[in-house]
């Protein structure tokens, strides 16, 4: 088994507080749990994002996946890739995840911050933060899609995803089922909507649309393709092509 724990994870008291539900509350099983109750059609849109990512990844890739969690994505990658590498700032789910890629030997775990990636240039074929992983980072979406296009070769590609507002009652159903469940806190009814999940002990979850990733890629120069899949995901695909 080919693992590595890299502490190279560095917060001031603030983001620690915004990200406390990611790395303490919803890590490894309580955050495995809240996939384990989706509702079918979440079910479906989980799987479509996968899949989605595994049509744009070629056997010969290099693979890094920001937030990789206890490893539901990883190990899917892992099947196709060469070899993946999964970054996480919370120990408890990448425990869980060289537990969950048992079966697997061409992975690499590190805790790390996905905004400032302990990675050399170019190292990558591919990078991807699905699931809505650009809001729960809780960081500059600028900043984190720049490092993501950092660490990626030139000719490869960096996928992000958030929700599409077509899956809104769907997305909304989940998390009042981990609410009910104790994963998340109370669903504050007054201040959810439009896209917008807020809990009354301080989780909020938010969603990226189309004009928003285009108005945060706008001004990279690259070549950003920006499209709904599943009616549920919205995905970002940035083609990396560097001009000397």
């Amino acid at each position: 088994m080919w693992v590595l724990f890299v502490e190279y994870y560095i917060l001031g008291p603030k983001k620690m507080v915004d990200n406390e539900y990611y790395y303490k509350k919803l890590s490894a099983l309580r955050l495995k749990r809240c996939y384990e109750i989706a509702p079918p059609r979440i079910q479906q849109y989980l799987e479509a994002e996968i899949q989605f990512v595994l049509d744009n990844i070629k056997s010969t890739d290099v693979v890094l996946e920001l937030g990789c969690g206890y490893g539901r994505v990883l190990a899917r990658l892992a099947m196709k890739a060469k070899s993946v590498y999964g970054i996480d700032t919370s120990e408890d789910s990448l425990l869980h995840a060289h537990e969950f890629l048992a079966d697997f030997s061409n992975f690499e775990l590190h805790k790390m911050d996905a905004a400032s990636l302990n990675f050399k240039n170019q190292t990558f074929d591919v990078v991807i933060a699905i699931q809505n992983g650009i809001s729960a980072f809780k960081v500059d979406p600028q900043k984190l899609i720049q490092e993501s296009i950092r660490v990626t070769k030139t000719g490869g590609k960096v996928l992000f995803s958030s929700y599409s507002e077509k899956v809104w009652e769907s997305r909304l159903d989940w998390f009042i089922k981990q609410s009910k469940e104790g994963l998340i806190g109370e669903i504050d009814s007054e201040k959810t909507g439009e896209g917008v999940i807020v809990c009354k002990d301080g989780f909020k979850a938010t969603t990226y649309t189309v004009e928003d990733f285009s108005d945060i890629t706008s001004g990279m120069k690259v070549k950003a393709i920006i499209d709904e899949v599943d009616q549920s995901s919205i995905f970002c695909v940035i083609h990396v092509n560097r001009k000397n």
